[in-house]
């Protein structure tokens, strides 16, 4: 017997059918279908120009990238670009590691080295590298083996993962919270995984220019139970200030007490201070507690492997058992989003981090680029007190990382940019990697003009 299902499927192509057809020109059937197209919302059009796509609206520009833009498409020769997170050295130019360098053409070489895919979770050696760098070799959560690891698609695509698996697997409704301010990036990548409700809790504060540690304790203690707090491992970004170890403590207090959980993003590992084992400090005391968390790393800075997209998303879970579960539901994840990893970087950082002795090599390099952006933010402080500029600019030193919040207004960013060819972020925020020696000077009479002259 005919299904019911197939009978109106049947009378319903039988409708589609004309009973007649009259005989068509090449030339007729030509200018028939160059005159009828359909746009986004499904409304037929008589336009040959017409687009399937035309009701699609213009995307606002990404705030950094426009600014790298902007910067490019200014004629003038005297201009600095302090927008985008990059390293560079006192030449203004990017910088690749001696060591990077040095092992891209050892594996050249190296008949073994083949471009086969990677598995979907990526490069065995290099994710267990990466958890070694961020929870320490001595670890227990690597000793009792409760760490799941995935290489992803550098920092983004660790935090996009994490996401997608938070979206998918904790209860529905939980909360996201993120830092106010925070990089630009966090909200969209959660809410585009599906998380629809992102918070923000209070870091800043715009009065010191520092830390807002009541402010921020006291919003962790009003999310609800079990909330998902992003957290900057080091080297805040865009602000440059970091808690201090007690005030991390206070902070591990508050989720332990409201069973929160802890999403590390850790971006600047080593490049922060020059110290690994420093920088990661709020995830190690995270794991001492027997806290489950999720990580997301990226080699970005630290290696200056921008453009490779080396990184790796971690889970610490509190029994093994649940590791291969929880990695074969990250893999699913994976594999209709991107399939698996790219190759080059991941083996650059683990033939680097697998060897001593390049290791060595690698640890005295990342002390070289975070000793250069220390030095920066000293000779931009000593310029603007032998200026005579107004305000206190202590917390240009007491910032950390690639970043610094000046507090300079959006009126005075703009003039710096108009009238000096100064490019940045409107919060204030600057790249303190894109200084050089010969251009603090710039910067210098630029930020007195500014706030000398623009008051709001």
């Amino acid at each position: 017997m005919e299904h019911s299902n197939s009978k109106a499927l049947r009378r319903l192509v039988s409708s589609c059918i004309p009973t007649t057809v009259a005989p068509i020109s090449p030339s007729s059937l030509t200018r028939q279908f160059a005159v009828q197209t359909y746009s986004v919302g499904g409304q037929m059009e008589s336009s040959s120009h017409s687009s399937l796509f035309g009701g699609v609206q213009q995307a606002p520009a990404d705030p950094i990238l426009g600014i790298s833009l902007a910067y490019k498409a200014d004629p003038v020769s005297d201009k600095l670009d302090l927008g985008v997170g990059a390293y560079r050295d006192e030449e203004r130019l990017p910088w690749v590691l001696p060591v990077v360098r040095k092992v891209e053409a050892k594996i050249a070489q190296e008949a073994r080295f083949d471009k086969e895919y990677l598995p979907i979770e990526g490069l065995a050696d290099f994710n267990t590298a990466s958890v070694k760098l961020l929870y320490g070799a001595d670890s227990p959560a690597i000793s009792e083996k409760r760490i799941v690891k995935c290489q992803s698609i550098s920092g983004t695509g660790a935090l996009r993962l994490g996401a997608e698996f938070i979206h998918r697997f904790l209860p529905a409704g939980t909360p996201i919270y993120i830092s106010n301010p925070t990089w630009g990036n966090h909200p969209a990548i959660f809410k585009d995984a599906g998380c629809a409700d992102v918070r923000s809790y209070r870091y800043y504060k715009p009065e010191t220019r520092g830390l807002d540690f009541e402010g921020m304790c006291a919003d962790l203690r009003a999310a609800p139970k079990g909330s998902v707090l992003v957290l900057h491992t080091c080297a805040h970004n865009p602000t440059g200030v970091d808690p201090t170890t007690e005030q991390w403590n206070g902070i591990l207090d508050i989720i332990q007490e409201k069973e929160h959980i802890p999403f590390f993003d850790t971006a600047y590992q080593g490049f922060a201070t020059g110290d690994l084992e420093k920088d990661a400090t709020p995830v190690r005391l995270a794991v001492a507690r027997g806290f489950e968390l999720f990580a997301a790393q990226s080699y970005s800075k630290n290696f200056g492997l921008y453009g490779e997209r080396a990184g790796c998303f971690s889970m610490v879970v509190k029994t093994p058992d649940v590791v291969e579960r929880i990695l074969s539901q990250v893999k699913v994840i994976v594999r209709p989003m991107y399939s698996n990893p790219p190759t080059w970087g991941a083996r650059i950082v683990a033939t680097i981090l697998n060897n001593q002795e390049l290791y060595n090599e690698w640890v005295e390099e990342l002390r070289v680029m975070s000793s250069r952006i220390q030095r920066m933010r000293q000779e931009l402080f000593d310029g603007l007190k032998q200026k005579g500029t107004p305000g206190d600019w202590e917390h240009i030193l007491k910032q950390i990382g690639m970043f610094s919040f000046t507090g300079l207004t959006k009126n005075q960013v703009e003039l710096m940019t108009k009238k000096h060819h100064i490019y940045m972020l409107s919060n204030g925020r600057i790249s303190m990697a894109g200084l050089t020696s010969k251009t603090v000077p710039k910067l210098v009479d630029a930020i007195h003009e500014a706030v000398t002259t623009v008051q709001n």
